[in-house]
């Protein structure tokens, strides 16, 4: 499976929101990643349904919105009326995490599960079929430009090992402290969706030329 490369709107400038989202999909990103905090899961607050809402009035681009809160449950019509293609959900926030995964199918989203750097992956096993996407964070979630965590390497092997066993054609993402340097190590350990926020827009040379940069990255 090709990579796909996922710009996330956390390192955005939000100023010029579409200038930015616009020079992503001529770039050739694939999706674009919002992250939403709530200030109680993580220590920040970030977006709501009507960054989605604005977003997808700009971009043409699928929106995959990861949702780092509590009571997520509460909150996702919102975000599938608002535009979101995909919904990733924490692992470590929903107690009921099927009835969560296939709420969001009904809904007519793609179903994601995310894991924390410390939380074990071992819970997939009993949720096959259940979700499109598993995202393992290589950093806490809460603040962006931070760097990748190494072990989360071995994690993602795990979640790739895993995966086979069940069955599972879910595609792995990582987010994290993606960059030229680690998204190519990622790759090789099971990771197919790569978010990155300030390798992209933080890139000296602008936003297309991070993107290419990470590309550029897989294939030496």
């Amino acid at each position: 499976m090709p990579a796909t490369i996922s710009p996330s709107i956390l390192s955005a400038n939000l100023a010029y929101l579409e200038r930015d989202l616009r020079a992503c999909e001529s770039a050739g990103a694939d999706k674009i990643h919002i992250d939403v905090m709530d200030g109680r899961f993580v220590p920040n607050i970030t977006f709501g349904p009507v960054i989605v809402k604005t977003c997808k009035k700009i971009t043409r681009l699928p929106l995959d919105v990861h949702l780092m809160i509590v009571e997520p449950e509460k909150h996702l019509e919102a975000f599938v009326e608002a535009g979101a293609d995909a919904i990733t959900v924490h692992y470590e926030t929903c107690p009921h995490i099927h009835r969560t995964l296939q709420r969001i199918r009904d809904l007519g989203a793609a179903p994601g599960i995310t894991f924390n750097p410390a939380t074990p992956v071992e819970g997939l096993r009993y949720l096959a079929g259940m979700f499109d996407l598993v995202l393992i964070m290589s950093v806490n979630p809460g603040f962006g430009g931070q760097k990748f965590i190494p072990s989360a390497l071995a994690k993602l092997r795990d979640t790739q090992r895993l995966l086979q066993e069940i069955g599972s054609e879910a595609v792995i993402q990582v987010d994290g402290g993606i960059d030229a340097r680690t998204i190519a190590p990622a790759y090789a350990a099971g990771a197919r969706d790569f978010v990155a926020g300030t390798a992209v827009f933080g890139h000296a040379g602008g936003i297309g030329a991070g993107i290419a940069s990470l590309r550029e990255a897989l294939v030496k």
